[in-house]
């Protein structure tokens, strides 16, 4: 039987998700039964919602049956902030749909063959020059999730140099996220946490560059060392039967795609537009609050445009073009069920009137704390409230003004706050199943959650000591400038 083109969702990756995102749901269904209700006094202050420290009143427990909890995922798509919700939705099928027509049309290949022979064999010097690429992306811009998108594409280039799709996933979307954590100049996260502490904006960069280099060396040498053992055994793949199609189907090497179809060298070019566009998106969203606000639609609308485009200048059946797109969004839609199971997490304990004593609780530690467990409990903090609450721009105008008046009073600096929150608000984006973005790019791929966390957790371990450390080192030396 010929395989579809581009992603589909495997039952058995889209089981494993429904069922651990279900447990979740029940999980806080249950919390809005055993915590009390309460919640912070809220403020506006230039357009956005802040809390207001030492506000917080137990309430009222709201009536919230046990049934909603079953019917959070639906109710999601009405309450508010719906409009992110509906967006994310409708970027993954057009990303899905477009990657698909790229596909079938053999774009997606021919474009990952001008790559290979353009690195001149050189592949690990390829790896680590992507890696930074994308990390540096999250490090100074801010990017996240627009570059998924691109996933697909670094995976496919993965098979062709011979490795797996958690290669392709590790330096893309994982390489992003760990620079949108260790932020340089991160707007969503260093620019709002910073503007709400009163610090300069930017400033402490100096030691940030310094986290920046250390995890990009740990990322480095991750990816390089599970390439090469992949690449000496292609069976100790952590997904190795789940790749095998996937891998023959990117193994023809010496097969000049561009030269097998006359319209494929516009159909590149079409596309090579597209995608420079959406880069340019990407670069310029943070400084142009206007493209900021419409970033992600509008990514994902030039990836369909140039993917479709593409391939109606690459097809002579336009008929397949057409089909290949219905069967990529066919073959995506079921992340729709996943997103939405994750964002009615949130939901519930809003709806159950107790998110705002999750976070009161989980600040209670800081009374009692050194300056040194202060800030590492900062970064517990974030980590927990990142089940909840996935936007880090949110997540820092939920907790900052709580945060920092606690900071001040135990001895530590605004900066180290700062970078604790930065720190668990990012690193967690792709460990926890709640997020919206590992849910789209493990969808993109045969990769399953739990040999994703596998897989990725050796990192992680990594990646909390070297952090952990650099928290020490700003609270020891008062890393500021207050």
């Amino acid at each position: 039987m010929e395989s579809k083109p581009g992603a589909h969702i495997s039952t058995r990756a889209f089981l494993q998700s429904v069922v651990i995102l279900f447990v979740l749901m029940l999980a806080a269904g249950v919390l809005t039964r055993v915590l009390p209700a309460g919640a912070y006094q809220r403020t506006l202050e230039a357009g956005r919602e802040m809390l207001v420290p030492d506000s917080f009143q137990f309430t009222a427990r709201p009536d919230y049956p046990i049934w909603r909890w079953l019917t959070a995922p639906v109710e999601v798509l009405w309450a508010p902030g719906n409009i992110v919700v509906i967006t994310i939705i409708l970027f993954i099928l057009m990303v899905g749909g477009a990657f698909a027509v790229l596909d079938a049309s053999g774009i997606l290949r021919a474009g990952i063959a001008r790559i290979v022979r353009w690195a001149g064999g050189r592949k690990y010097l390829l790896l680590v020059s992507v890696s930074f690429f994308f990390m540096a992306l999250g490090a100074f811009f801010g990017i996240f999730e627009e570059v998924v998108p691109l996933v697909p594409l670094m995976v496919a280039l993965s098979f062709y140099l011979g490795w797996d799709s958690l290669v392709g996933l590790g330096m893309s979307i994982l390489a992003t996220n760990m620079g949108f954590s260790a932020a340089i100049t991160n707007p969503f996260t260093i620019g709002v946490a910073q503007k709400i502490a009163e610090l300069p904006l930017f400033s402490g960069a100096w030691l940030r560059l310094i986290i920046f280099l250390t995890l990009y060396a740990l990322l480095a040498l991750f990816l390089v060392r599970y390439a090469k053992k992949v690449e000496r055994a292609p069976e100790t793949s952590a997904v190795y039967d789940e790749d095998k199609a996937e891998r023959a189907r990117f193994a023809a090497s010496g097969v000049d795609f561009s030269a097998a179809t006359p319209g494929l060298g516009k159909a590149m070019a079409w596309f090579g537009v597209c995608v420079l566009l959406i880069v340019l998106t990407l670069v310029a969203g943070p400084f142009v609050p206007v493209l900021s606000d419409f970033a992600l639609p509008l990514v994902g609308l030039l990836f369909l445009v140039g993917g479709v485009g593409a391939g109606l200048i690459a097809q002579k059946d336009k008929r397949a073009v057409w089909r290949a797109l219905g069967q990529g969004i066919g073959g995506i839609a079921p992340g729709i069920v996943l997103i939405l199971m994750a964002v009615s997490i949130k939901h519930i304990v809003v709806s159950g009137g107790v998110m705002d004593t999750i976070l009161h609780y989980a600040a209670r530690p800081f009374t009692q704390a050194s300056p040194a467990l202060a800030a590492l409990a900062i970064y517990g903090v974030a980590l927990v409230m990142e089940v909840f609450v996935a936007s880090g721009s949110a997540k820092a105008f939920l907790m900052m003004p709580i945060l920092i008046p606690l900071a001040d009073l135990v001895g530590i600096t605004r900066q180290v706050t700062v970078t604790a929150y930065c720190f668990g608000d990012g690193f967690s984006n792709l460990m926890y199943p709640t997020n919206p973005v590992l849910l789209i790019v493990l969808g993109l791929t045969s990769v399953t959650y739990a040999k994703w966390l596998k897989w990725s957790l050796p990192l992680w371990v990594w990646v909390i000591v070297a952090t952990v450390a650099f928290l020490l080192i700003g609270t020891a030396i008062g890393y500021g400038p207050f």
